[in-house]
């Protein structure tokens, strides 16, 4: 009824290491080619569920797949069929009748997979595994993705299983964790394919690059609803679960597991999204600080690293493509920015076993895998923390946040730059916040501030964006005097915007609060 599993994408050059232990621990091949069915509107995968009719050997099985409470477990019904043909009467009193019986319209092909399959089982001290090795493709019309992902899924014992052969494996062959299932990369294939088709024949080529482009575009943040009967932990969960999820998907595509052609589309952009995702979840644990157990310091303190060695990858790609031209149009000269670089790659980053290995050990957390050391409680807030009264915490927080940062927001100009730059992490934080939260309260009282709050944001950020500019052309004027001129124009930049975000803080106090 349920399957429990974590998939892991391999990269190309460990493919043959891992081939080589699964055979080692006496692992079978099989071939699996299976055909994936939706409606022409796709209701299946609207509903995050999938329907497929596959050939496993000699044998087809028809399985029907939907999302489960959290991110490794799902909903598979499984049922043996003769011929390659749907029969949607075995649903009848199953978790999927709902949803088969309310499809209007036929079902039809969508895409297929065709997989050689390496399965084994492996054994550690909480239980028992399936380790399957998938080498193939993806086919929607005459697009094709390469497919080689090492999944591990549950057959007995605890969930524990599967995340500690995931970072033994990872931690030896460099796997990234891949939050895609083959039927979330199907139905985004055939929609391109079909996109590609429909197009006329002049503009075929254009169309197909925006659909890689759209493709393997970055993972933005969702927005969430929370229940207001929730609890501080299950809220946080929640949160939890949506920041993890973005921080994930950017950070495989980052990895380029997808080959060559995904590399076309991969930018400064997912970089960006992949530090909004660690912003958020940082933010999330100072919102729910002392109301719901948190990680352990060591997995906050590795969020904090990893956010930074992000951040000078994308110091130097604003450098690049904001700041350089708009000096350039000012009338500068050239400089040499090759020694400003801190040699830092987000790629690399991203693909790391030490990233990976704490993607999965928050992952564990996430999915309820606790001990006593890794979930601090903080001590508790003087609210008392009532189910129906989640907005209660919520306010008093958000209020004390709001109040810090109209008041010294009144005097920004009088501010160091470190001052300044701690303010504006606190409207980034009080902005998520309120985003996880803004379920609980009236959209039309908080439609208004978030959109005050996301002008001031923008403010801040380009004034980020030029200080940090600003130092490194300091350090090279030292050896190119031309970085002079960088200097001096930044400066009177900063001078206009400090004026600038002082109006959107006085223009953020005066606006009705979301509160209210």
């Amino acid at each position: 009824m349920h399957e429990q599993e974590i998939k892991l994408a391999v990269p190309a050059d460990t493919r043959k290491a891992v081939a080589d232990e699964l055979t080692g621990l006496g692992a079978q091949r099989i071939r699996l080619c299976a055909r994936y069915y939706d409606t022409p509107d796709r209701q299946l995968a609207r509903c995050d569920a999938s329907l497929r009719l596959r050939l496993e050997g000699r044998h087809w099985v028809q399985t029907f797949k939907k999302a489960g409470q959290n991110s490794v477990t799902r909903v598979e019904l499984n049922h043996p069929r003769t011929a390659p043909q749907l029969d949607l009467s075995v649903y009848a009193g199953t978790p999927a009748e709902g949803i088969i019986r309310q499809l209007k319209g036929e079902l039809g092909l969508r895409y297929e997979t065709n997989v050689w399959r390496l399965k084994a089982e492996v054994r550690t001290p909480d239980g028992v595994a399936e380790a399957a090795y998938d080498e193939g493709t993806i086919c929607a019309g005459d697009l094709e993705l390469p497919l080689h992902e090492l999944e591990f899924e549950l057959m007995s014992g605890t969930v524990d299983t599967l995340f500690t052969l995931a970072k033994a494996w990872t931690a030896r062959h460099r796997l990234v964790l891949d939050a895609r299932s083959k039927a979330e990369r199907g139905d985004r294939l055939a929609k391109a394919a079909a996109a590609i088709l429909a197009a006329p024949d002049a503009d075929r080529a254009s169309v197909r690059q925006s659909q890689i482009d759209t493709y393997w575009a970055p993972t933005m943040a969702s927005r969430m609803a929370l229940s207001p009967r929730a609890t501080p932990s299950q809220a946080l969960d929640v949160v939890t679960a949506e920041c993890l999820d973005q921080v994930m998907r950017n950070a495989t595509a980052l990895s380029g597991i997808d080959g060559e052609l995904s590399m076309t589309a991969i930018n400064a952009k997912h970089v960006h999204q992949l530090r909004i995702g660690l912003r958020r979840l940082r933010s999330a644990w100072r919102l729910f600080k002392g109301w719901a157990p948190l990680p352990d310091d060591h997995a906050q303190k590795a969020a904090a690293d990893f956010f930074g060695q992000f951040g000078e990858a994308r110091d130097s790609d604003v450098l690049n493509e904001t700041v350089v031209p708009l000096l350039s149009a000012a009338g500068m000269e050239p400089v040499d920015l090759g020694s400003s670089g801190k040699g830092v790659d987000a790629a690399t980053v991203a693909a790391s076993a030490a990233f990976q290995g704490w993607l999965l050990d928050l992952l564990a957390w996430n999915v309820g895998l606790r001990d006593s050391a890794s979930a601090i409680p903080s001590p508790v807030v003087a609210v008392p923390l009532r189910p129906t009264k989640l907005e209660v915490p919520v306010v008093r927080r958000l209020k004390k946040w709001h109040k810090e940062l109209v008041e010294q927001g009144s005097r920004f100009h009088l501010l160091e730059d470190e001052a300044r730059h701690d303010l504006r992490k606190l409207a980034k934080r009080l902005r998520y916040g309120l985003s996880f939260t803004e379920s609980l309260f009236d959209p039309d009282h908080v439609k208004p501030y978030l959109k005050s709050l996301a002008t001031l944001q923008d403010v801040l950020g380009n004034i980020n964006d030029l200080v940090v500019a600003r130092e490194t052309y300091r350090e090279l004027s030292a050896n190119q005097p031309t970085a002079w001129f960088a200097v001096g124009w930044i400066s009177a930049k900063l001078e206009t915007l400090y004026d600038d975000a002082e109006t959107q803080f006085a223009a953020l106090g005066d606006t009705r609060p979301f509160w209210k």
